[in-house]
């Protein structure tokens, strides 16, 4: 059930908000739901990026490890 939230805020913290809701291409209530979503979430690592912690788990299941990840490695800069 979706409820409706009513917030307030600095003017200017909202008309940043609101650019950047137009620069992701997401609206206000998702930005603001994923930020509530996240609150509670298990804590990545502090030392990653943003970009690296969205790949995290990315290849778990697959069949690859670390020794192909160093035979690549090792081809590549051969």
């Amino acid at each position: 059930m979706n409820t409706k939230l009513t917030l307030r805020m600095d003017d200017a913290l909202i008309e940043r908000a609101k650019q950047y809701s137009d620069r992701s291409g997401k609206s206000l209530s998702r930005l603001v739901s994923e930020f509530f979503s996240a609150i509670d979430a298990p804590a990545a690592p502090a030392d990653l990026t943003p970009r690296v912690r969205s790949l995290v788990g990315a290849l778990s299941g697959s069949p690859l490890d670390e020794d192909d990840y160093r035979r690549h490695l090792e081809e590549k800069h051969a």
